[in-house]
């Protein structure tokens, strides 16, 4: 068993939040983190606990996540031809059954974190929490250090419509037919940063916001910053140019009709964010 994973492990909260958009750099984040020696993020990446608590709509597609992660995790040894450690198994069929979203059960989730290493729940999602949600937030975990990623809100918008139509098959061929696919709500709520941002930086006013452009531009320096943030020693990450979970080639790309029907709708957003942030922060939103 890799010394990454202590099967013995109690119960405990973790340490950091990263949230942030949807298609803004979390899985990024994630990859670079999970190398770090003072940091754990858990084998299913994205916990879901307090959006499945307080956004009562998420639930649907949480629960899938949850049947669905550790097939995943499972089938990614069986590729590798690498055996599946048994308690790896044990953990994920622990998670996975009895009762699940309560506070002990997303304790449990952290258990395995090694004494000396930081666990991490990286659930961008957890952006989207209404007031009472962030105010959970701020109770339970008063001292968790917050990472929230943003990035353009119709480059944003256009990657998560992009990848959900390849996930749902769909495939749009008129201007209509597109227009009625950024007509869905989902698209927005996970970009709404002037709804979003001064919940949390009310509640957490030392929260660190990265702008997207900046992992591509100078990803050392962002990761720099990150481990300042975290409290933890510099390390030499592998990987750090390396996207990861960009759209596919082929994808249908949205026709100008509706990238300039997105821009309306979201310009809102760019006022937010260039009256809350410096301009050079906001040049690197894309």
């Amino acid at each position: 068993m890799s010394p990454a994973f202590d099967p013995a492990g109690l119960p405990r909260k973790p340490g950091a939040l990263c949230i942030g958009a949807q298609k803004a750099g979390t899985s990024w984040l994630a990859q670079m983190l999970g190398q770090h020696p003072q940091v754990w993020v858990s084998p299913f990446k994205e916990a879901q606990y307090f959006n499945h608590r307080f956004i009562p709509g998420h639930r649907k597609w949480i629960g899938w996540h949850y049947r669905n992660k550790p097939q995943e995790i499972r089938e990614r040894h069986r590729r590798r031809e690498v055996p599946m450690p048994p308690e790896l198994d044990a953990y994920l069929n622990a998670i996975t059954s009895g009762k699940m979203f309560h506070n002990q059960w997303y304790k449990r989730i952290f258990a395995p974190a090694p004494q000396g290493a930081m666990p991490l729940d990286i659930t961008p999602e957890y952006s989207g929490l209404p007031d009472e949600g962030v105010d959970f937030v701020r109770q339970f975990l008063p001292k968790a250090k917050i990472i929230y990623l943003i990035r353009h809100p119709v480059d944003r918008a256009i990657s998560q419509l992009r990848m959900n139509l390849q996930r749902n098959k769909r495939h749009p061929q008129t201007d209509a037919e597109w227009l009625a696919e950024i007509d869905s709500p989902e698209l927005f709520e996970r970009g709404d940063y002037a709804a979003c941002l001064p919940r949390w930086q009310a509640r957490f006013p030392d929260m660190l916001v990265i702008p997207f452009g900046r992992i591509a531009r100078a990803p050392a320096a962002v990761m720099a910053e990150v481990q300042n943030h975290l409290g933890i020693a510099a390390f030499d990450y592998r990987d750090l140019t390396q996207k990861v979970f960009a759209n596919p080639e082929g994808v249908l790309e949205p026709p100008p009709v509706a990238v300039e029907a997105l821009a309306r709708r979201l310009q809102p957003q760019l006022d937010y964010l260039q009256a809350a942030f410096p301009t050079e922060f906001c040049q690197n939103i894309r």
